[in-house]
């Protein structure tokens, strides 16, 4: 009964983390086609973040920095803080927000699962490593359709830096197990330390706010940071300490087909069928690996 009521909070958090993400990879991929900057939606993040987390501050005091540590607080703002969504959007400028939304969430569960059994030594069921066997099939067939030359070099590159992101974002997740880091501390701590070199990015990073109109600023305010860089950021850190530091990022796969059907509609941005068939193959190692039971520990 304990397991049960641990898991569909957590089941429910990972569906809500997905319908953020999928909306965030096209709203970025929207305003990166048209006015803003990388380190744009990066500022808009964490502003919008920052003003979520200084109320949880306000509310809960100093202990809730106090709670990490410096050392580790800072681990955790490097790795899932302003350098983090600053991949992510530079990734966006080259490559479409399909790529984006199938290349993290697949490079999070790959890392994800070997950081976890070198660092953590959590046993893996078989039926887990097929499932995540599968996502990584699915992974490689969908950059398959990329050539060298031209303009495919660019989405090369942009892919390679979603891959990179993924590594960072996974990195963090085990992190957050190993150190048993509470969702909201994790959350504050990192949002508020990537509010502090904001000013900077501000006056010194090119930027293409000017340009944007208010409701387009306010927009990604709402989406990159009140849900991206707040709510889904702590969905995430739930979940890892309710399921462990593989189990949110089973679900992941997920985004690249809610993402798919948004970008289609918004950004007229399709997929080749080798593509749409890597989606699926990725979804369906999600859910193979999400229906495995846990291996029991040794008596």
């Amino acid at each position: 009964m304990r397991e049960d009521r641990n898991t569909k909070p957590a089941i429910l958090a990972a569906l809500a983390m997905i319908g953020i993400y999928a909306v965030q990879f096209v709203a970025a991929r929207f305003s990166l086609r048209e006015h803003l900057t990388a380190t744009d939606l990066a500022t808009l993040r964490f502003a919008g973040a920052g003003m979520v987390m200084l109320l949880v501050v306000w509310r809960n005091g100093r202990a809730t920095g106090k709670a990490l540590g410096w050392r580790r607080a800072l681990t955790l703002a490097a790795l899932a803080g302003l350098p983090y969504p600053i991949i992510i959007n530079w990734g966006l400028t080259y490559a479409p927000a399909a790529h984006g939304a199938a290349l993290c969430p697949a490079s999070i569960v790959f890392f994800s699962f070997v950081l976890s059994r070198i660092a953590t030594r959590e046993k893996t069921s078989r039926q887990r490593t097929i499932g995540v066997a599968a996502i990584i099939a699915g992974l490689i067939l969908f950059i398959a359709p990329v050539r060298t030359g031209g303009g495919m070099k660019d989405v090369l590159f942009g892919d390679l830096l979603f891959v990179g992101s993924g590594a960072m974002f996974a990195t963090y997740a085990v992190l957050v197990r190993r150190w048993r880091v509470v969702p909201v501390a994790a959350t504050a701590t990192v949002v508020l330390l990537s509010c502090v070199p904001l000013p900077l990015l501000y006056f010194f990073a090119p930027s293409g706010l000017r340009a944007a109109s208010v409701a387009e600023i306010a927009s990604q305010i709402v989406i990159q940071g009140f849900l991206a860089g707040a709510a889904a950021m702590f969905l995430y850190t739930y979940i890892v300490r309710q399921l462990g530091s593989q189990a949110p990022s089973l679900f992941m796969p997920c985004v690249p087909i809610a993402t798919v059907l948004i970008a289609m509609t918004v950004l007229g941005e399709t997929p080749t069928g080798a593509q749409f068939a890597a989606v699926l193959i990725m979804a369906a190692g999600m859910a193979f690996s999400a229906l495995s039971r846990p291996v029991p520990k040794p008596a």
